[in-house]
Parts: structure tokens; C-alpha cells; sequence
């Protein structure tokens, strides 16, 4: 072969080679914020800030317009053939039909993952996908079933009986495993408290294809519902992955090396079905909770 041949094929060569595995195994995220009844201004630096230093994604932001601009929002949609997993942490006023069809059907078939954080399980009770997607979420009594431990055992709730979803108890939980085994959850302790929260409680839907990682006792002396509410789980969407957990109220709950390792984890199990992730040195133990001062 002549020089100049073997010049070109190599270049051909460098131009179809794979990218080194760092860059290429990098997980494309977008989170989409914009509205919510929380602080999503304060709260979506800290998630990205978590999910970057973990070193195993790429982040992006996608920002809704303000409430009461219909038409702005009817063109609202990020590009989700870009991204691998969408971490919702946005409550307010419906996305386009158009999102919300990319989404679940880009879900159900697999080709991304879902990740819902606290307030974003408020979102869109009209919309029957997302009501399946999430599982359960911030309803009222007769929406639909409830799902809560007691004496360690999973017990479903009819529609209409217990509350409707709330907070009851507000402060540091303990947070209990329920699969131990789950890439998620696997090197955790068997329980580990929490930082600063509001706790969860009656979430409610239709509690199909639902698997729960991690509860957390909402004490009933503390006005709570005095029973092992759901706090960590995972639901199958057709051949989606979706993660989900009702932490994160604040930035100081975010500081807890807890629910960063919970989202870090979470977000890369529904991305790819698999956790690489290391626990980090500084997670919670049964006794003492881990906050991270903000950086």
C-alpha cells in the first residue's frame, strides 16, 4: 500500500474509532424545572451540582416559561433525543401534548429514563401516563390505592379510606431498606437517618409495576401517620425505567450525603439499569445524619 493510502486509512481510522470510554460512557441528563412550589431555583443547582460531581453525567437544564404564559408553553419541549434520563423536578402548569407524548412513549419503549424528586409527584394528576409513570404520588383521598408498611409488610388502601397525601411530620427521619439487594440500594445500611425533611405520606395512585427500596417511619407523638411510609422506589413503564423519591424538600435536605448518594444512584439505574456509583465515605449511619455544607 502506498504512503499516501496508509496516511488516509488511518485517518479513517482515528475519524470511526470509539470515543474513550470516559467520554463515551458519560450519562446525558436534562433536568426540567421552570415551576413548582418549591424553591426550584435554590433546589436545581444543588442537583445538578450532585449528579456532576459524581463524574458520571453530562447536565443539562431545561426551563419551562413562567405560569400564565399558555402559548410559551404549548412550545415547551426539550429535545429528549438527546438525553438518556430526565429528572422532573417541576409542579406547575401542564407541558404541551406534545411533551407529554415523547416522554411516555420514549419511556415505555426504553430509549430514556425518568427520575422524580419530592415535589414533582404533585405534577399533573389529569395526565394518566404520568399517574402510571410515577406510580404514586400527591393526591387526594379518593384518587386512587395507598401503600404503606406496617409491621414491615406491604399493605395496599383502597381509594377513599386513610388521608390524603401530606406531611404530617416535618424533620430528620430514618430511613429503613426494603431491598437490600436492588443496585440502588445494595452497600447501604439497613437504616440511616436523614437530614431535615418533610415526610411523605399517603402518596396515592394507581401502584401498578411499583417496587420499594426504603421506607420511613412518620411517627404518630410527632403528628405523623404512625406507620412505615413509602421514601425510595422504582417502577416499570413498559421497557422504561423510572426512579422516584419524595426527599428533597430544600437545599438543606439535598445536603444529605443520604439523598445525594440516593440520587446519584437512582438517576443512573434509570438511565441504564445498572449502578457503578460507589456509596460515598461520608453516608449516613443508623445514628447520625451527613450534611454536606453548600459549595
Amino acid at each position: 500500500m502506498r504512503p499516501v493510502s496508509l496516511l488516509l486509512a488511518a485517518m479513517v481510522l482515528v475519524a470511526i474509532a470509539p470515543l474513550p470510554s470516559s467520554a463515551a460512557e458519560k450519562i446525558r441528563v436534562v433536568i426540567v424545572d421552570g415551576q413548582n412550589n418549591h424553591k426550584w431555583q435554590e433546589t436545581t443547582p444543588i442537583l445538578q451540582q450532585i449528579l456532576k460531581a459524581s463524574g458520571r453525567y453530562t447536565v443539562d437544564v431545561a426551563t419551562s416559561p413562567p405560569k400564565g404564559q399558555k402559548d410559551a408553553m404549548q412550545k415547551f419541549h426539550p429535545d429528549l433525543a438527546k438525553y438518556d434520563v430526565v429528572v422532573s423536578n417541576y409542579n406547575g402548569e401542564p407541558w404541551s401534548d406534545a411533551f407529554n407524548t415523547d416522554l411516555h412513549q420514549r419511556l415505555k419503549a426504553g430509549t430514556i429514563g425518568l427520575v422524580i424528586v419530592h415535589a414533582a409527584n404533585n405534577a399533573f394528576s389529569g395526565w394518566k401516563e404520568y399517574n402510571q409513570m410515577i406510580g404514586m404520588g400527591w393526591r387526594g383521598t379518593g384518587f386512587g390505592k395507598r401503600l404503606k408498611y406496617v409491621d414491615g409488610k406491604p399493605v395496599i388502601v383502597p381509594a377513599g379510606q386513610d388521608l390524603g397525601s401530606g406531611h404530617r411530620y416535618v424533620g430528620p427521619f430514618e430511613i429503613t431498606l426494603r431491598d437490600a439487594e436492588h443496585p440502588v440500594t445494595k452497600g447501604m445500611p439497613a437504616s440511616w437517618l436523614h437530614g431535615r425533611d418533610e415526610l411523605y405520606d399517603n402518596m396515592r395512585g394507581p401502584v401498578e409495576n411499583v417496587h420499594v427500596l426504603a421506607t420511613a417511619f412518620s411517627d404518630s407523638a410527632k403528628k405523623g401517620t404512625g406507620t412505615h411510609e413509602p421514601m425510595i422506589w422504582t417502577v416499570q413503564y413498559g421497557q422504561g425505567r423510572v426512579f422516584h423519591t419524595p426527599m428533597g424538600h430544600d437545599v438543606y435536605a439535598m445536603q444529605c450525603a443520604g439523598f445525594a448518594a440516593v440520587l446519584e444512584r437512582g438517576t443512573e439505574w434509570a438511565a441504564t439499569g445498572q449502578v457503578t456509583i460507589p456509596l460515598p465515605k461520608d453516608f449516613p449511619t443508623a445514628d447520625k445524619a451527613s450534611i454536606r455544607s453548600k459549595k
